[in-house]
């Protein structure tokens, strides 16, 4: 079982990216958190095989979340979905060695390379 943990403040992205994922990853369970704050306590108590964040949320930022998860764990497996398409945003998210980014929104292909990489993983 893999245990997915999303950090999106849009309860309908969570609802959309778990069902996706479901799809081609049946041993999949997931987690929500509706903002980096939440995200980071269910981060630390739970311990997610993987973490899907969303960069624009209240709260807590997704890069700054992702950065205090590094503080915790710096091989936690982290895919980054979100809207915020900017280069100069993508390039530094990146660097922060995400599994991937993808753009939202997040459709039955983008799902599949989620997925790929998740059975790929050598965790």
């Amino acid at each position: 079982m893999k245990k997915i943990l999303i950090v999106d403040d849009s309860k309908f992205s969570q609802k959309i990216t778990s069902s996706l994922i479901k799809q081609y990853l049946d041993d999949a369970e997931f987690e929500f958190a509706g903002d980096g704050e939440e995200g980071l306590e269910k981060f630390k108590a739970d311990h997610p095989d993987y973490i899907v964040v969303d960069l624009l949320m209240p709260k807590l930022r997704g890069g700054d979340l992702i950065e205090k998860i590094r503080q915790w764990d710096i091989d936690a497996r982290i895919f980054v979905i979100s809207a915020d398409v900017q280069k100069r945003v993508r390039d530094v998210i990146e660097k922060m060695g995400v599994l991937s980014f993808i753009n939202k929104p997040l459709d039955e292909e983008k799902a599949k390379k989620i997925c790929n990489i998740i059975r790929n993983d050598a965790r």
